[in-house]
């Protein structure tokens, strides 16, 4: 129990650490935990399976998933489902092929239980890079949109493999039809169980009840899934989309308190998990019984770059071929410049699904030690040499957001904004017109001057861009006056408490009242 706690500790102090620094905390985890796996005293860390795939795996897609807009991944399909499909199954054929010819006596069936093992990515790292300087928001949203989507693929190539590896499929139509199967039944299982939480929430009596279920959904997606032998993780991500995009028949309590539960459960889970790969490196290497560094170096060498121009290889064909073979593809969606498959081929970083995934393989596996061996390496090697050079890439390549998708996205923002106060303001007079005057006019006036304000927001915002460098709009400079204002009404209930002149009770009212107000002020 002291173990785990130390870790739970340890991992927060570094992503900590890291965010404060500006550093990318999934590497500075992975190192911390591999300089402190050879500290004298330090206990060796097992990386239970089990655990990691319904403890960990779970929550982290579901979060994920929550967070994605559903009409953005409809909107990019096509890429998306060319990586997160097309390029898993490739990957799992060139892994298993590149496997089986360099390593001598490695049977088909156990390459191929690597290749699954090694197919999924992790793309935490390299999109919290990409949103901070700046990417452009498509690149992000595919980025996203693979890291979840082929953690189900992988997983369910990986069960199917495994199959095949002991002798529980005997064909490759059987394993097609088993990973149809599989997927077909992960995604019916997340939707049906997403639309019963969504019906719950109707009569659920408030808020902390909505949010404990939204806790239990992705493990209870994943736990009914698998029973029926279905994939797991594609009904955790199928539910995460569903309740992500019906989220508004929520109440507004319960989605603020939603997003900050699982804003901070990823982050204490992401730290925890990335902490474990750096500290699983000795109890691996003791695992591996072979006399042979200098091989065991040369064949993770190899697949490590078979993974990593497996992703090259396929993502640039699959970029441009389709708009060369179809006239429509090319007006819907015009060729990107040749830097954006570039980016996005050099984002192929796995993490804890490929490394709970090998300690998954069964012990009675042929190669068991050196497959997992094989998959900590690419993991590791892939999370420093493709996570630390990301950022160079990206100032290589000069990529930025789109300024004309940008202002596009402004300019619908401040449309819709501008509808919505004058509803808002439609539906004031027509209550006072109904209340036959018996409001206060001073309270009138407030409301009106709120839908002013909401109406100028955003179009300020707009305007904001041509504005020359140092200038505040109206709406900027009331946000910082406000924000003064808030501190100082803060300082006078502190005073009071201390004082004894209210209790701590009335102070924690007055002070979330204030917070809500400061939170809606930070927006934007």
């Amino acid at each position: 129990m002291t173990d785990v706690l130390l870790l739970v500790v340890g991992a927060t102090l570094v992503t900590a650490g890291a965010r404060r620094a500006g550093l990318s905390a999934p590497i500075a985890l992975v190192v911390t935990g591999l300089v402190v796996s050879f500290l004298p005293g330090v206990p060796d860390y097992h990386l239970d399976p089990h655990l990691a795939l319904l403890v960990f795996v779970p929550p982290l897609v579901y979060s994920d998933a929550l967070e994605s807009s559903y009409l953005n991944l409809r909107a990019n399909a096509r890429p998306i489902g060319l990586l997160s499909v097309g390029l898993v199954l490739f990957t799992v054929v060139a892994v298993g092929v590149v496997a089986h010819a360099v390593i001598p006596g490695m049977p088909w069936a156990v390459a191929f239980v690597l290749g699954a093992v090694l197919a999924p990515t992790d793309a935490v790292a390299a999109v919290s890079i990409a949103r901070r300087l700046g990417l452009p928001r498509r690149i992000a949203t595919i980025l996203v949109a693979e890291s979840i989507v082929n953690d189900a693929t992988g997983m369910t190539a990986f069960r199917l493999t495994v199959a095949v590896a002991l002798g529980g499929a005997t064909s490759l139509l059987q394993g097609i039809g088993e990973f149809l199967l599989a997927s077909c039944g992960g995604v019916a299982t997340g939707l049906l169980l997403a639309a019963l939480v969504r019906g719950l929430r109707r009569w659920l009596p408030d808020a902390v009840t909505e949010n404990a279920v939204s806790l239990v959904v992705p493990f209870a997606a994943y736990a009914v899934a698998e029973s029926w032998h279905a994939s797991g993780v594609l009904a955790v991500l199928a539910a995460g989309l569903y309740l992500g995009h019906h989220s508004t028949g929520a109440s507004h309590e319960a989605r603020l308190q939603e997003k900050a539960t699982w804003r901070l459960s990823t982050c204490l889970l992401e730290s925890v998990v990335f902490a474990l790969i750096g500290l699983q490196l000795r109890p691996v290497i003791k695992a591996l019984h072979t006399t042979d560094p200098i091989a065991l170096g040369g064949y993770a060498a190899a697949v490590l770059g078979t993974v990593l121009l497996a992703r090259i290889c396929w993502i640039f064909p699959a970029t441009y071929l389709p708009r060369r073979m179809s006239a429509r593809i090319r007006e819907r969606d015009p060729s990107p410049p040749w830097q954006h498959p570039a980016l996005i081929s050099w984002a192929g970083i796995r993490g804890v699904v490929s490394l709970a995934a090998a300690f998954a393989v069964p012990p009675g596996m042929p190669d068991r030690d050196l497959l997992l061996f094989l998959a900590f390496s690419v993991v590791l090697g892939t999370l420093l040499l493709q996570g630390l050079t990301f950022p160079v890439v990206v100032r290589r390549i000069g990529l930025r957001e789109d300024d004309r998708q940008e202002h596009h996205d402004d300019l619908a923002e401040a449309l819709a904004q501008d509808a919505a106060a004058r509803a808002a303001w439609t539906r004031v007079e027509e209550l006072i017109t109904a209340g036959q005057g018996t409001t206060p006019g001073h309270v009138v006036e407030k409301l009106r001057e709120l839908a002013e304000h909401r109406r100028h927001t955003a179009w300020e915002r707009l305007a904001a861009r041509t504005r020359p460098e140092g200038g505040e709009t109206p709406t900027a400079a009331y946000r910082r006056l406000r924000r003064e204002m808030l501190a100082a009404e803060r300082q006078v209930f502190v005073r009071l408490c201390r004082e004894g002149r209210i209790n701590d009770e009335v102070l924690r009212r007055v002070m979330h009242d204030l917070d809500l107000e400061e939170a809606a002020l930070c927006r934007g």
